[in-house]
């Protein structure tokens, strides 16, 4: 996906989010489309994306609505791939990390550096961001070495928010949502570190925390504490 259709996803997932849309509420690609200013054909794909997510639904033969789902149905979800991603992260650094993964993941960590090292974001940012934690993310199931795991969490990628792929960032806000991705680059660098010095339970609990990044700084912004 490009980075124009990678755009009407979040627009949509942050509307969804924010209760701009609602559940039962019928979407149609023409309506959003004009409202977005683009084509049809980033709407369609950005549809189909979001009923993966479990964020939509089909309505119809070519309609989608929202979905209904609660607060806690989305923390228990975003809980639940930070418990499987910890297991992953602790079964990689058991198993010492080989000179090609290190490579890989030093790559991910990098790009994120790069990206943030101008001082600010631009809008473009988002979609590159929303790359290299997929990629970083995804290189540490998929190197973990259990196909268990990896099909419990791509299950659980179908739930609403709950991919490592669902983080908000609004280009409304992008001086806040630079600091957001600042503690998400900081986890990232901490967990490759317990990586590569093999400890299992130190890259367990990083990781756990880390799917919960978006939920605990949303209400920090919002001066909620549970």
């Amino acid at each position: 996906m490009n980075n124009s259709g990678k755009s009407v996803v979040g627009q949509l997932r942050r509307w969804i989010s924010e209760g701009e849309l609602v559940p039962g509420q019928r979407l149609g690609e023409v309506a959003v489309a004009e409202q977005l200013g683009v084509s049809r054909t980033p709407v369609r794909l950005a549809f189909r994306t979001l009923e993966q997510e479990g964020l939509l639904q089909r309505a119809g033969k070519r309609g989608f609505q929202v979905r209904e789902f609660s607060d806690t149905d989305v923390r228990c979800a975003v809980e639940v791939r930070g418990v499987l991603e910890g297991l992953a992260a602790r079964r990689l650094a058991e198993q010492r990390l080989s000179s090609e993964l290190h490579d890989q993941l030093a790559n991910w960590i990098q790009k994120g550096r790069e990206l943030l090292a101008k001082g600010y974001l631009v809008e473009d940012d988002v979609a590159d961001w929303s790359e290299l934690n997929l990629g970083f993310h995804g290189t540490i199931v998929a190197a973990a070495g259990s196909d268990v795991v990896g099909d419990a969490i791509a299950r659980n990628n179908h739930l609403p928010f709950a991919a490592a792929d669902s983080i908000i960032l609004d280009t409304a806000w992008l001086e806040r949502e630079y600091r957001k991705l600042q503690l998400a680059q900081m986890q990232h660098e901490l967990v490759f570190q317990a990586l590569r010095n093999g400890e299992g339970a130190r890259a367990e609990m990083l990781m756990r925390e880390h799917a919960l990044i978006g939920l605990r700084y949303t209400e920090v912004l919002e001066g909620r504490s549970r």
